[in-house]
């Protein structure tokens, strides 16, 4: 069962792609559009996590949130999940943006959920977790991009990185090992 900011986290985004299905120009004003960004619309660094490139982009997402997120919401505890979070939804998103060209329009919350896998590679023994899965589980989902054309890579690893960093500075809330 999904703790309560990941599941509430699963329906807003999910509700927010559904009202974008009807609305096309609210997909464009969310995503994140470097050339808007230097125009100082920096809300899109956020935003873009809620708007999706499809129902596939949104359920794997999603899905990966309900696992991940479940998981580190309930290791860490909800204000330290909320951290980890936001810290890699931005650094993934600044990540696009610095390293894009200005007309490249990106959607989703990858980079989120990447620095919810940096975070699974900090706490993954303590919550039991096989260390070499979880490695081969981000090296799949980071070559993926390569694969499939018009995924950004460079989102995944900002917020990959960012999570990973942030999850080593917090202490869980309660230890799980002894």
């Amino acid at each position: 069962m999904p703790k309560g900011l990941t599941k509430n986290l699963i329906l807003f985004i999910s509700g927010c792609f559904l009202i974008s299905q009807f609305q096309t120009n609210l997909q464009f004003e969310l995503a994140l559009y470097p050339a808007a960004i230097d125009q100082g619309q920096w809300y899109r660094l956020i935003t873009v996590a809620l708007v999706h490139g499809g129902w596939l982009h949104l359920i794997f997402n999603m899905l990966a949130l309900l696992s991940l997120g479940t998981l580190i919401e309930g290791f860490y505890g909800r204000n330290k999940y909320v951290i980890i979070l936001i810290t890699s939804l931005i650094c993934g998103s600044l990540t696009s943006y610095l390293f894009n060209p200005p007309q490249t329009l990106a959607v989703g919350s990858s980079g989120m959920i990447f620095g919810l896998f940096g975070a699974l590679a900090i706490a993954g023994r303590s919550l039991g977790a096989n260390l070499k899965e979880v490695g081969s589980l981000i090296a799949l989902n980071l070559a993926i991009p390569f694969l499939i054309p018009g995924i950004d890579w460079k989102a995944h690893l900002g917020g990959l990185v960012a999570g990973a960093l942030t999850a080593a500075l917090l202490k869980p809330k309660r230890q799980l090992w002894e």
